[in-house]
């Protein structure tokens, strides 16, 4: 039995699996779920230490992988995005009897240099009194000074969530913010694998983004060779919700060339 939350979309069809990336939720990928489910049978994934997902005592790809595993059913096409497209690859890597298809959105199977921005961000989420706070438009004013961007003080705020009950109930952060803090740096990573994935991959990256870069193909390709790359103008880290019909579009042709 596994631990993670799952919502269904679609009742016939190709399975497709999402996985979000930090701070997200299965349901980010809603819209595009949507766009598939009458012609796939659509899961979306809350990752561990997020949604409704059960929290884990520490950050590990292999265990978010097998995790990822334990829900796929069947054959499957697997769509990750940044940290949740660093688990996708694994999940392939490491079970490919599971993943028929892999869709790795703006992320890449290196090293990245620094974490700091992430890390900003949970120290301004963890600031936040939640014993005090009255609204949620409090939360996003006390946000607004550490991250600026409206959009992605929006997109953390989705992780805020308002208990009912009979106390009056109470707020409380969704991700298991102590531990993703802690393990950033596991997260920059990708582990030491020699397996090969030989199944048809995607992979998308974001024309504004630095996560997809000409440097990383090599890396890419060694564990990947039957890849290919498309760039998205217009969009940055974020490119399924920056830029969702051409997203859509992608997947859907990619889904097409399987049948």
């Amino acid at each position: 039995m596994s631990d993670l939350h799952t919502t269904r979309l679609g009742e016939a069809g190709s399975p497709v699996v999402f996985c979000h990336g930090l701070f997200g939720q299965g349901k980010n990928w809603t819209q595009i779920g949507k766009a598939l489910a009458p012609e796939h049978r659509v899961m979306l994934v809350d990752m561990p230490n997020h949604g409704q997902s059960a929290w884990t005592e520490r950050l590990d790809y292999v265990e978010m992988a097998d995790a990822v595993a334990d829900v796929i059913e069947e054959p499957a096409t697997l769509v990750g995005h940044s940290m949740g497209g660093k688990a996708a690859m694994l999940t392939a890597l490491r079970h490919p009897e599971k993943v028929e298809r892999l869709v790795v959105v703006d992320v890449s199977p290196v090293q990245y240099r620094s974490a700091d921005e992430f890390r900003g961000f949970i120290d301004a989420m963890q600031a936040i009194d939640l014993g005090a706070l009255g609204s949620r438009g409090e939360a996003d004013a006390a946000l607004a000074d550490a991250v600026p961007n409206p959009g992605v003080r929006a997109f953390l705020l989705t992780n805020l969530r308002r208990e009912s009950g009979a106390e009056g109930g109470g707020w409380r952060w969704l991700p298991n913010l102590d531990v993703l803090r802690r393990d950033l740096d596991v997260l920059r990573g990708f582990p030491e694998t020699d397996a090969v994935y030989e199944g048809p991959v995607l992979w998308i990256g974001g024309a504004d983004s630095g996560y997809v870069r000409d440097e990383f193909r090599e890396a890419m390709e060694a564990r990947f060779p039957n890849v290919r790359r498309v760039t998205v103008k217009g969009a940055g880290h974020w490119v399924h919700s920056e830029q969702p019909a051409v997203t859509i579009g992608l997947l859907q042709r990619f889904l097409e060339d399987a049948g």
